[in-house]
């Protein structure tokens, strides 16, 4: 059988026994596949700095039926990434996309999906200051638009009623997005969402960009995507990047 050679991102590495590594590669072709490195650990020769996080390019690899594990022969890297090695906020925001990218996706082929991870990710890279934080929520939510279930925000989510530009609605994620006020009455846990607030996620899932957003703002933005994805997304299974993410303290080096 011929290899797969498809263009993928590296998600995640661990170790395996002494000299090698399992990936979580995000393919092109072949959706999120786990993939062994052998003989990765004991010399940087044959795959150099392929496998580090974050890296994408071709991956060739040897696709056997009914097996979860693959084998990993070669990544040709065309984006390394590297400086989401070199500021905790880069590589915590960018580990919070990760991870995303690998509760959201399967073995099936998603294009819209692999490419809205690689913008996510390339946004963050390019970001400087304060506003790695918005890029990483701008791309976080353009990956929840390409998975099909961004939050309802011009009309409400339970009775389809239609909101005014500049109103404050409640917002509820089970719900799926923001509920008029009678809604919201009958809505548990549901919260005020402020008009620039919905304006804010409104530009993110349709791929947009937000400037100036405040710190504070962006904090509430967070956790609104946190509980939003673990509504969605992951179930009753931790977030544990977005908790990082969430809670860590960010340089603007």
């Amino acid at each position: 059988m011929q290899p797969l050679v498809t263009e993928s991102i590296v998600l995640h590495t661990f170790h395996y026994l002494e000299t090698s590594l399992i990936i979580r590669l995000m393919t092109r072709e072949a959706g999120i596949q786990s993939v062994l490195a052998r003989g990765a650990r004991n010399s940087r020769k044959r795959f150099g700095g392929a496998l580090d996080l974050f890296a994408q390019g071709a991956a060739e690899i040897h696709m056997r039926p009914n097996r979860e594990l693959q084998a990993l022969t070669g990544l040709d890297v065309t984006r390394a990434r590297p400086r989401l090695a070199t500021d905790v906020g880069r590589f915590t925001a960018g580990s919070m996309i990760a991870e995303l990218a690998l509760r959201s996706s399967s073995d099936e082929p998603s294009p819209a999906l692999f490419n809205a991870v690689e913008e996510s990710l390339d946004r963050i890279v390019e970001a400087e200051g304060s506003t790695i934080v918005e890029s990483a929520l701008s791309g976080a939510w353009l990956i929840v638009a390409s998975l099909g279930f961004s939050p309802s925000l011009d009309g409400c989510a339970n009775c389809d009623s239609v909101f005014k530009p500049d109103a404050a609605v409640g917002f509820s994620h089970a719900a799926g997005g923001a509920l008029c006020a009678r809604c919201r009455l009958s809505a548990a846990g549901s919260r005020l969402l402020p008009s620039s607030a919905r304006d804010a996620l409104r530009f993110w899932v349709g791929g947009g960009r937000v400037s100036d957003l405040p710190a504070l703002d962006a904090k509430a933005h967070q956790r609104l995507l946190r509980e939003f994805v673990a509504e969605h997304v992951s179930g009753d299974r931790e977030l544990r990047a977005f908790k990082v993410w969430e809670e860590g303290s960010w340089s603007v080096s």
